[in-house]
């Protein structure tokens, strides 16, 4: 190759280099402008859906007070109903598991449930327990609180249980260790008191939300349903059959 024809040959490789680089550059400069641009939308999507949900909140707090007197209504009959909250709870396929057979009997006492929200903008609300005259704990009512923080993150508060001599369930081996933990190899699951007395910082608490939004608005479904029970049971006892056949 003539010195000439070289020359003109690097001549054209730088050129097509700097057109390169160019290119490059400008991706480089246009992929930045676009992932501003995209921050900026996204941002706005994100404080209209945060505009939604306080426009639902809203909606559901007027339908809230507007179903009001027709929970009062319902809550006056369920009292009438010889442990019709018991055999809501125990008969609910994810709240049975929660329970041990004397915290079964101590809801043998519960006459009512109570749900109430509160109208700030914060999904914030109180569970109330109702009770007769029982052999665990002085309470008439135990409630639980739920709220959000600053942070965003749900906090609980719930009443202290004044439990009576040697009655303290959240206590008990036999409550800790009961039958549903043989399929957790022996794990200590959650009941029903230990998660009422725990007030830890929790988001979103399962049990909670269970009642406020499954149980609460028709707990008749429930107190209708005799079978989950039976099949717990005879579960159980299938269960007991396999383990000692091992």
């Amino acid at each position: 190759m003539s010195e000439p024809a070289a020359k003109v040959n690097q001549q054209e490789l730088c050129s097509k280099r700097e057109e390169t680089c160019s290119k490059q550059d400008k991706a480089v400069y246009t992929s930045g402008t676009e992932s501003e641009h995209h921050d900026e939308v996204q941002s706005e999507i994100d404080k209209l859906n945060e505009q939604t949900t306080k426009e639902i909140l809203k909606v559901e707090q007027k339908y809230n007070e507007v179903r009001q007197p027709f929970f009062d209504k319902r809550s006056e009959m369920i009292s009438k109903i010889p442990r019709f909250g018991e055999k809501a709870f125990v008969n609910h396929p994810q709240v049975s598991k929660l329970l041990g057979e004397e915290e079964e009997e101590a809801l043998h006492y519960l006459t009512r449930v109570e749900l109430t929200e509160y109208d700030e903008i914060t999904s914030a609300y109180r569970i109330d327990f109702y009770f007769d005259e029982n052999p665990y704990f002085e309470n008439k009512v135990l409630s639980k609180e739920f709220h959000l923080n600053e942070n965003g993150h749900e906090t609980t508060k719930s009443t202290e249980i004044k439990w009576k001599s040697g009655k303290d369930l959240t206590k008990r081996p036999s409550q800790m260790q009961n039958k549903a933990s043989r399929k957790r190899k022996r794990q200590e699951p959650e009941t029903f008191f230990a998660w009422f007395t725990d007030q830890t910082d929790a988001s979103p608490d399962e049990l909670g939300e269970l009642i406020k939004d499954d149980i609460w608005p028709n707990p008749l479904q429930y107190y209708l349903s005799p079978g989950v029970k039976k099949k717990k049971k005879e579960k159980e006892e299938l269960d007991d059959k396999d383990e000692y056949d091992e």
